[in-house]
């Protein structure tokens, strides 16, 4: 028997992997090879170091952070490298779906039984584990990386979620359904894809004028996040729509419509801010802020609505 395959049996033997005739064969292998003897020991060395060191449980946005980094890493691998050649081999292929056979695979290929070693193999335990995980929880909304698209069919009233984990997938239902709200309410937040943040924004928004989505307060925060980090004005101004009907009975939505009014950086969006603030102009804290508006904002036309707005509070008064 090679050395090299003596490595490889080693390890799955060592977690209980290898067919009793192959190990009968290593034991005669191991009795004549010094240096196989030395790895062996260094294996079960490494074995009782990861045992020493138990591996939480990730949560699910961990889950699939980890599958599109590893699935990057590997993606970047150099053609010739070894840990390529062994992860990319027929013979891993056959283990992956078994976390310990995988583990074991890892520990022949890190026989130096060192701290680096057993860091790197637990990370790719870790892999492993993960992508198990993800693959028994698949239909769990939190674990979906990013919605790639939003289409919507006007005949059926029904909305199509195109949204990735590793393969992309879709999910259909309305606006109303729970889980396309969970849908759109994570493209608001997370997609790198101004169009996509735009659409989710609008449709909840849409919903929300209508009386049905927003009185769920996750809904109705999602909008208020939209209004407050999102970088494209055209997102903020379709949150602003969304929160109109409740700035008069929520709190919460009138001190960020009048954060908006004071910090954001396009005046498209602090003119719409004032506009949504008209109905409640009695309250004291919004002639406070149009006060400072109408004397410290940078546009000139900010300013001017803005003494407009308090001039008709006067003439109200």
């Amino acid at each position: 028997m090679k050395c090299q395959t003596s490595e490889e049996k080693i390890a799955l033997a060592a977690y209980g992997e290898l067919p009793d005739d192959q190990l009968h064969e290593l034991e005669l292998h191991l009795a004549e090879c010094a240096g196989c003897r030395e790895y062996q020991e260094q294996g079960a060395a490494l074995k009782k170091l990861m045992a020493l060191n138990p591996i939480a449980e990730p949560s699910a946005n961990q889950l699939a952070s980890a599958r599109i980094r590893l699935s990057d890493s590997l993606d970047n691998l150099q053609e010739r490298n070894w840990l390529s050649r062994l992860i990319l081999s027929a013979r891993f292929a056959r283990v992956a779906a078994n976390p310990i056979a995988a583990a074991a695979l890892l520990v022949a290929t890190l026989g130096c039984g060192g701290a680096g070693g057993y860091y790197l193999a637990q990370r790719h335990f870790n892999a492993q584990i993960a992508a198990a995980h993800a693959a028994e929880n698949a239909l769990e909304p939190a674990q979906v990386v990013n919605v790639s698209s939003i289409a919507t069919n006007p005949g059926s009233g029904l909305v199509q979620v195109h949204y990735n984990r590793v393969v992309p997938a879709t999910l259909e239902g309305s606006v109303s359904d729970p889980a396309v709200q969970q849908m759109l309410m994570m493209a608001s937040e997370n997609s790198p894809n101004a169009g996509i943040r735009n659409d989710s924004v609008g449709l909840l928004a849409a919903e929300c004028r209508t009386g049905h989505a927003c009185n769920l307060n996750q809904v109705r925060n999602a909008l208020m996040m939209s209004l407050r980090y999102d970088r494209n004005p055209a997102v903020r101004m379709k949150a602003l729509d969304g929160l109109e009907p409740y700035i008069a009975e929520d709190l919460h939505v009138r001190d960020v419509v009048l954060e908006s009014l004071m910090n954001d950086s396009d005046p498209r969006v602090r003119s719409q801010s004032i506009q949504l603030l008209m109905p409640v102009q009695a309250d004291s804290s919004v002639r406070q802020v149009l006060t400072r508006v109408s004397t410290m904002d940078d546009s000139a036309a900010i300013r001017s609505e803005s003494r407009q707005a308090l001039n008709q509070i006067g003439e109200i008064q």
